[in-house]
C-alpha cells in the first residue's frame, strides 16, 4: 500500500519535521502511525518529500525523518473541467470523483439553467466546500498535486477560457444535435483541454452558439445519458487514458 499523503505549507528540506495541527491529529489520532512506517509530505503544488516516522506524541504531534524531496512536473496535457453548478451535495461529489480521476483543474460554471445559485455569503462557502472537498480527495488519492478550483464564471467568461484552450470541448447529451465520439477526438500534444459539462437541463442553444463561436467542439460520450455530477469525471477518464498519463 502506497504511504498516505499530508499536506504541508511549505515541503521540508531538512532531516527531521513536526507535523502538527490538523494534519497531525489525522495522522496521531486518526491514522494512528507508529514509528517505522512512511509518509508523504505535500504541498499540494508538486512538491512532495518522502519520511519516515520517529515518534507520536499526544494526539497530534508527529516527528517524521526527511529521506528525499522530489518535484512532480506539470502534465503536458492539462486537463480542466468546466462544471456547471449541480443540486445539493453532488457538485463535492463531482469534485471529490474528478479529483481521484486527475484531472487538473476545476470551474465552477453558473448555468442558466442552473437551479442552484452562488451568490454572497452561500456562493463563498459553497465554493469552500468545493475547495475543501479537492484537497481532501488529493489526498486519499495520494497526489501531490491537487486540482486549482475556481472562481465560479459566467458564460462570458467560460466563452473566453475555451477560446484559450489547445481543445475545448462541450460535452452535449442532444442526440440529434450533431457531435463527435470524445474517445476518438484527436488531442493536442500539449497544452490544455478543456471540458464542459452542464447542467442536468442540458447546455442552453444560446449558451452552445457562445461555446461554438468560441471554438468549442460539441462530443458525446456514448449512447447514455450521464448526471452532470458523473459527466465530468467519466470525460475526463476518457481523456486521461489516451494521453499517456496512465500508462
Amino acid at each position: 500500500m502506497t504511504a498516505p499523503v499530508f499536506v504541508v505549507e511549505e515541503v521540508p528540506a531538512g532531516p527531521r519535521w513536526v507535523l502538527d495541527g490538523p494534519e497531525g491529529r489525522h495522522a496521531v489520532s486518526v491514522k494512528r502511525l507508529n514509528p517505522g512506517e512512511a509518509v508523504v509530505l505535500a504541498d499540494g503544488r508538486g512538491r512532495w518529500a518522502e519520511a519516515v516516522v520517529v515518534s507520536a506524541e499526544g494526539k497530534d504531534r508527529l516527528t517524521v525523518e526527511v529521506s528525499g524531496v522530489f518535484e512532480e512536473p506539470a502534465p503536458a496535457v492539462r486537463i480542466t473541467v468546466v462544471q456547471a453548478l449541480p443540486k445539493g451535495d453532488r457538485g463535492e461529489v463531482a469534485v471529490e470523483t474528478m479529483t481521484e480521476t486527475g484531472v487538473d483543474e476545476v470551474v465552477p460554471w453558473q448555468a442558466s439553467r442552473c437551479i442552484t445559485q452562488w451568490r454572497g455569503d452561500r456562493g463563498a462557502k459553497s465554493l469552500a466546500k468545493w475547495r475543501g472537498t479537492a484537497r481532501e480527495a488529493g489526498k486519499q488519492s495520494r497526489r501531490v498535486r491537487f486540482p486549482e478550483v475556481t472562481e465560479a464564471l459566467s458564460t462570458k467568461q467560460v466563452a473566453a477560457l475555451l477560446e484559450a484552450a489547445e481543445l475545448a470541448v462541450v460535452l452535449h447529451e442532444d442526440r440529434d444535435a450533431p457531435s463527435e465520439a470524445l474517445a476518438t477526438l484527436a488531442l493536442p500534444a500539449s497544452g490544455t483541454v478543456v471540458l464542459v459539462v452542464g447542467p442536468e437541463g442540458g447546455v442552453s442553444p444560446e449558451e452552445l452558439a457562445a461555446f461554438a463561436a468560441a471554438g468549442a467542439r460539441t462530443c458525446r460520450l456514448g449512447p447514455s445519458v450521464l448526471r452532470t455530477s458523473t459527466a465530468g469525471t467519466a470525460a475526463a477518464a476518457v481523456l486521461l487514458a489516451r494521453t499517456g498519463r496512465w500508462s
